[in-house]
């Protein structure tokens, strides 16, 4: 048996996050994983052939490199191996009418690309990236900040003082519109609304669910005015250097231990029993980053003292699942719109806003989409040292798919368990990507297919295969992720706090969770 100050259960970015500031200002930490390797969603792995480094889930790493942590902790990060590869040309959308269009840093490629379309679009664009840094120090304030009453009333003094009553509105109102509501009120050409309400897939908001216009409008104007990182050599970069910071100031890694139960007395966290019968003790605290599921349903077997906070997290709802295909090939695709789209970071593939709005509904009433919406990385365009030379990985990911499958939109597929029809639903989603870039099979050299459940296998947090650990739907955001009352990561029982995706402020790699929780701990 050991005692620490803190014991982390999971080591995802924000667990590890949390612990080096915790280890930093002196805390006693230990972080117990029950899988072999560290990282939660990001990982970094060779999946298919030896020398190909294919990431399992996040690829972009915007938000950690903007994020307050990184900004903190640049120096120690880099010392322990932090290496970013910026990304000029960020994404891009192919039509099945062979034209494209795509967002990069460069504001006069972008424009031009957009007028193209709408010479009124281009112009509204230029408009828009004026504004953003005034409108941006509003939203990224509120993302940024706990969701307390005296950091909400600062934010809402600020944008009022800023902005006035009628902006502050303004503000308002885009953080409950839905991206159609935004996108047909800002702009007029159905190809690029459809570029940039592929961000709002990316979560689980399909173009007319309420509260979803903010994340294409932040993703959009963020990859035009700042570009897009990745992870040179892969996003498990950023793992590598948080495992080292927090083993650097004496903290305690430990894979392969489950954790059983969180132990508590008196109405407080203890610390850890390990599936292994192993106990740990906590004297300050115990962090979980795990699905809200995972707390009420096993590591607290007896339940907390307030039923309301149990039922919640039982309830939590989680968004579709995602299928990911990992391909090695022999040459990036040959994308039939133009071969400058092969420079792009990604590739979304899905024609407008009604067929991500059927994909949606189709997969939340357990039927295959016909047309899922398809996210095509390409890292190797932008960091090469990820394959051998001259060769290529492509990272597909497959949105939105239902956990249990009830049916198939095509009519191709019968109704069966992921295990038994994968293969048959990626080859569906080859050829579709063969529509678009011809010859990509010719090109495949090794591939790997995980489906909604096969992440969740990897991952207990990806519940059904959910990538971002549940709906961000305003029903389960802000105030209320996870629950009504607690969204400051803490729970009815004493010193058990949680972190993660599922808590306040959701989803991405910000590290944002973590590295709030600590500094409510520790300070800053």
């Amino acid at each position: 048996m050991s005692e620490f100050d803190a014991i982390f259960v999971g080591a995802g970015h924000n667990s590890l996050a949390c612990a080096a500031h915790l280890a930093l200002k002196g805390w006693k930490t230990g972080i117990f994983e029950r899988g072999a390797t560290i990282g939660g969603a990001v990982q970094t792995r060779e999946y298919t052939l030896p020398g190909f480094r294919h990431d399992f889930g996040a690829m972009n790493l915007s938000l950690f490199a903007g994020s307050a942590f990184h900004k903190k902790y640049a120096n120690e990060l880099k010392s322990h191996g932090l290496e970013f590869a910026p990304v000029a040309d960020c994404f891009a959308s192919a039509f099945p009418d062979g034209r494209w269009f795509g967002v990069s840093n460069d504001l006069e490629k972008t424009a031009s690309r957009m007028a193209a379309f709408s010479s009124a679009d281009a112009a509204t664009w230029r408009r828009l990236v004026d504004a953003f840094p005034g409108e941006a120090e509003h939203l990224f304030r509120l993302l940024g900040a706990p969701m307390s009453g005296r950091a909400l009333a600062g934010t809402a003094w600020n944008l009022w003082r800023k902005k006035g009553f009628a902006g502050a509105l303004d503000t308002g109102r885009l953080l409950l519109s839905s991206p159609r509501a935004w996108l047909d009120e800002n702009f007029e050409s159905p190809h690029v609304k459809a570029t940039l309400a592929t961000w709002g897939m990316h979560l689980d908001f399909a173009p007319d669910i309420a509260g979803g216009a903010v994340f294409p409008y932040l993703e959009s104007m963020a990859n035009q005015c700042f570009g897009m990182v990745l992870g040179r050599g892969g996003a498990d970069t950023i793992i590598r250097a948080l495992s080292g910071m927090v083993t650097a100031a004496g903290g305690k890694i430990t894979t392969g231990a489950e954790v059983a139960e969180i132990t508590v007395a008196a109405g407080k966290a203890t610390g850890v029993r390990l599936a292994s019968g192993e106990t740990h003790t906590a004297t300050k605290a115990v962090i979980a980053g795990v699905a809200p599921k995972a707390l009420a349903e096993k590591l607290l077997p007896n339940g907390t003292s307030d039923a309301g906070f149990d039922a919640a997290m039982k309830k939590f709802r989680h968004a579709p699942g995602t299928m990911m295909i990992h391909l090695a090939l022999d040459d990036l695709p040959d994308w039939r719109a133009g071969a400058e789209l092969r420079q792009f970071a990604y590739i979304h593939l899905s024609p407008s806003l009604d067929a991500m709005s059927r994909t949606y509904q189709q997969a939340m009433s357990g039927m295959l989409p016909d047309e899922p919406v398809l996210v095509v990385g390409q890292p190797t365009a932008v960091d090469p040292s990820r394959a051998p030379e001259g060769k290529h990985v492509l990272w597909v990911q497959v949105r939105m798919l239902p956990a249990e499958i009830l049916g198939d939109a095509a009519g191709k597929i019968a109704p069966a368990h992921w295990d038994n029809i994968k293969e048959s639903y990626a080859e569906r989603v080859l050829d579709i990507i063969e529509t678009y870039a011809p010859g990509l099979r010719q090109k495949i050299l090794g591939r790997a297919v995980f489906s909604p459940l096969d992440l969740e296998r990897e991952n207990p947090n990806l519940v059904g295969g959910d990538q971002i650990c549940g709906s961000h739907h305003l029903a389960q955001n802000f105030l209320f992720r996870p629950a009504r009352g607690y969204a400051g990561w803490n729970t009815p029982v004493g010193n058990l706090h949680l972190t993660g995706a599922a808590t306040w402020p959701g989803a991405g790699t910000g590290a944002a969770s973590g590295y709030m929780l600590a500094q409510q701990l520790g300070g800053r």
